[in-house]
């Protein structure tokens, strides 16, 4: 069974789609945080950003890299913060690749990413080197 996204990909349901071309497609988000929030998907399913091909994984970060302005300049947004939740864990709700374009305001409450997630942790300094090793040596 195909996801909604794709789902909005063929034509299958309506959405505001704001660009696409033959890898990726943007749409206004359904639910938006804030006006001119959009998701910026592959049109291929890919459920986590590391199931990604290179190639698409260039081609959606480039739409996203076009889209930003386009999105800040429509609704005079001060700033936008892009991201993607990768995994149910992350809370990832549609098992298709996604990117949202949030646009910020200067007087809005939403707050950072660091305070969404209750602030940093705490690490030892042997553990942070451990975890950098462990990352370096996997990529």
């Amino acid at each position: 069974m195909s996801t909604i996204f794709t789902q909005i990909v063929d034509g299958e349901i309506p959405a505001d789609i704001v660009y696409e071309n033959e890898t990726t497609c943007a749409f206004l988000d359904a639910n938006p945080l804030a006006p001119g929030h959009t998701l910026v998907i592959p049109k291929d399913e890919y459920t986590r950003i590391d199931d990604l091909p290179a190639d698409v994984a260039r081609e959606l970060f480039a739409t996203v890299h076009r889209l930003v302005p386009a999105v800040e300049d429509a609704v005079d947004a001060d700033a936008t913060t892009v991201g993607f939740n990768n995994g149910t864990a992350a809370g990832q709700e549609v098992d298709h690749v996604h990117c949202h374009i949030v646009p910020r305001f200067e007087d809005d409450a939403g707050g950072t990413l660091h305070s969404a997630l209750g602030g940093p942790t705490e690490l030892a300094d042997d553990d942070r080197e451990s975890i950098a090793a462990d990352i370096e040596s996997r990529v």
